[in-house]
């Protein structure tokens, strides 16, 4: 682990399957970025505006219904309005990923993102870029995981890998202004940098990582390139944050423009801590994590939250009364940093979060880690999302 920076205090730091020339035009140069004071989630009460009181946006992932029912989508009218109504910025949830974009070494499927893309621009709602390379073998479409990279891998690795980004961000670079490049480069259980058939092809990790930056980097100049991933300040995160840590100081040595850490912040009551009665959590670590990332040069931003509320009683009113404590806790330490930029949700309403499925209760009880329930009604964590977004330092220009 890389010695920690000084602290903060001390030192301040729809088109289907189209063949990919088809798909790379049509539609890009219409696309707008739109103003964020004008979105309909700008209306007094919001989440946005609460957000917007220190320089910084609110939103949440949403998605596309064409593989399942419509639940967290834009064909779900309920909940495409509750997000045009409390949001001033939204990111893909699944859309822009490669298993959805990449049916074949050939060809794009961009039909489910335009339809994300169209929606944020009718609703005036801004749009981030999730992502353009997720290095984890088991959400590579079947095709890459035993593709043949031929005679010559690494040209063939790197020919594969540019031209998905460049064929990305040539169609949506005019509307999203940040974009997760990479997602999730570092294996949380074995603590070392995921291999898969990408960078076992071009060599290395760092060479694939590297190049996909400073790909996105060519592609947009102006743009914030984030590093993605899902460290955090529970105690079972600790290696995590220093295996991050070291990817961020080898960003730096070798000249790769990352501009920003994600911070998914699915945050995780999997135990509870008699103290606090609510789940263990390790403050002044997760400080001096922050502080060495933003140290570094690093600005923040928080990409994925929702609460994982495993080891909470059943009961509803205490569960959602201690899911907003612990969350109030989370973003007032992260509210301390000018360096935080805008707060992304992972999906507004419970049933459609992703925790269900993969976070699931013991009780068989409903994940209850979202703003609003199934009924769509807003829970404590709202009003405390409210009320700590609006006392949150303003974001640095």
């Amino acid at each position: 682990m890389p010695a920690f920076a000084p602290t903060r205090r001390q030192a301040l730091a729809g088109l289907s399957a189209l063949p990919l020339a088809a798909c790379a035009t049509e539609e890009a140069a219409g696309l707008l970025v739109p103003d964020s004071e004008s979105a309909p989630g700008a209306g007094e009460g919001s989440l946005h505006r609460a957000a917007m009181a220190g320089r910084r946006r609110f939103g949440s992932a949403i998605g596309h219904s064409r593989r399942g029912p419509p639940g967290g989508s834009v064909e779900n009218p309920r909940y495409a309005e509750l997000v045009a109504s409390e949001c001033g910025i939204v990111v893909p949830e699944n859309e822009m990923k490669w298993q959805w974009t990449r049916p074949s070494p050939t060809q794009f499927d961009f039909g489910p993102m335009d339809a994300v893309a169209r929606w944020a621009r009718e609703n005036r709602v801004g749009l981030r870029g999730h992502t353009l390379y997720w290095a984890r073998t088991q959400w590579f479409p079947d095709w890459l995981n035993t593709y043949d990279f031929g005679a010559n891998p690494v040209q063939e690795a790197e020919r594969l890998l540019t031209r998905h980004i460049r064929t990305v961000t040539e169609r949506y670079g005019d509307q999203i202004r940040s974009w997760d490049v990479v997602n999730e480069a570092i294996d949380h259980e074995t603590n070392a940098p995921i291999e898969t058939s990408m960078s076992r092809a071009m060599g290395s990790v760092e060479a694939t990582l590297d190049l996909a930056f400073h790909t996105a980097r060519e592609q947009l100049p102006e743009a914030e390139l984030v590093y993605n991933d899902y460290m955090s300040w529970e105690p079972d995160h600790e290696k995590h944050c220093a295996d991050v840590l070291r990817l961020l100081e080898g960003f730096r040595k070798r000249g790769v423009p990352v501009d920003t850490l994600g911070l998914q912040s699915h945050i995780e009551i999997y135990s509870i801590d008699p103290a606090s009665e609510n789940g263990p959590y390790l403050e002044r670590q997760w400080r001096r994590f922050l502080d060495e990332a933003v140290g570094m040069g690093y600005r923040l931003i928080v990409t994925e939250f929702d609460v994982k509320d495993k080891a909470l009683p059943s009961d509803i009113a205490l569960r959602d009364a201690k899911v907003a404590d612990y969350a109030r806790r989370y973003f007032e330490l992260l509210g301390e940093y000018d360096e935080l930029g805008d707060v992304l949700a992972w999906g507004l309403v419970d049933p459609f979060n992703w925790l269900q499925g993969f976070a699931p209760r013991e009780d068989g009880l409903e994940v209850r880690g979202t703003p609003y329930d199934a009924d769509y009604r807003a829970k404590p964590l709202r009003e405390t999302l409210a009320q700590v977004l609006g006392a949150m330092t303003p974001q640095a220009a």
